[in-house]
């Protein structure tokens, strides 16, 4: 699903719609979508054909977009948008060094996610040479309803927050098991609140489960949230809850102080 932006940001005079549409051409490659033609990228995008040659060719001037016998593809340059990103946020340098420890304390791969959207977007992760049946990595987005750090960051939003969230984003199945009645979620999510983690078991992928916790800042909102991936083959909800949720706990909390330091001192 391309993201754009909302109504009243584009009623503004400042909005430029050149750059909306160019971001959204960058949007429609992925990890299904890496070669894709004009007419692919107009579809993905529901831009026309005109508005999609415009962009295409700006951004394989620029060296953000390769071409190969009338297909294109991102080229390594892109990466920058993200690098800027990811170099300017003390809380990602933080939690890098800290997924790195507990990875190598748990043998599994840990992720640190953040809330986009209505998405989750990975934006660290340390993985294990254990194999998992699905592959994740930075950037990766995955609907925020069904994931264990999604429901851990959904948690924290008010009642308004939440109807506006369920009004606003759809809820497909993801898995066989995936939960996307909304009642039924929201007494997920009442239940993370409350005990302060999340366990997710095979809705994202029959093959695995994970746990998650909160990364909180200085003001007492979640900044991010961690989790640690497991194989369902391996590891059983059980272990999960009795050997790794307490790792878990204490690297969040390790994180989050630190973190609250270095915001109360940059303000």
């Amino acid at each position: 699903m391309v993201i754009t932006a909302p109504e009243t940001d584009r009623a503004s005079g400042e909005f430029v719609q050149s750059l909306d549409r160019g971001l959204a051409v960058i949007r429609a490659f992925s990890n299904d979508h890496d070669m894709l033609s004009l007419a692919d990228v107009a579809k993905i995008t529901n831009l026309s054909r005109a508005a999609v040659r415009r962009a295409l060719l700006t951004l394989e001037t620029l060296g953000y977009v390769g071409s190969r016998q009338s297909r294109f593809y991102l080229r390594p340059r892109v990466l920058d948008l993200g690098y800027a990103f990811l170099s300017s946020s003390s809380s990602i340098d933080i939690t890098q060094d800290a997924l790195r420890r507990l990875s190598a304390q748990v043998g599994e791969s840990v992720s640190a996610c953040e809330y986009d959207d209505g998405d989750v977007v990975y934006v660290a992760r340390a993985a294990t040479e254990t194999i998992m049946p699905i592959r994740l990595g930075i950037g990766r987005r995955l609907p925020a309803f069904c994931t264990s750090t999604g429901r851990v960051l959904l948690s924290q939003m008010s009642a308004t927050e939440l109807d506006a969230y369920f009004a606003m984003y759809p809820r497909e199945k993801v898995s066989p098991v995936t939960v996307t009645d909304e009642q039924a979620l929201r007494e997920i999510l009442a239940q993370v609140r409350e005990q302060g983690w999340s366990l997710n078991d095979r809705e994202v992928d029959l093959g695995a489960r994970s746990i998650a916790a909160p990364i909180v800042g200085a003001d007492g909102r979640y900044v991010s949230a961690v989790n640690i991936s497991v194989s369902t083959s391996r590891v059983s909800v059980e272990q999960l809850l009795s050997d790794f949720l307490p790792q878990l706990l204490s690297a969040t909390a390790k994180i989050s102080a630190d973190l609250a330091m270095i915001q109360r001192r940059d303000t």
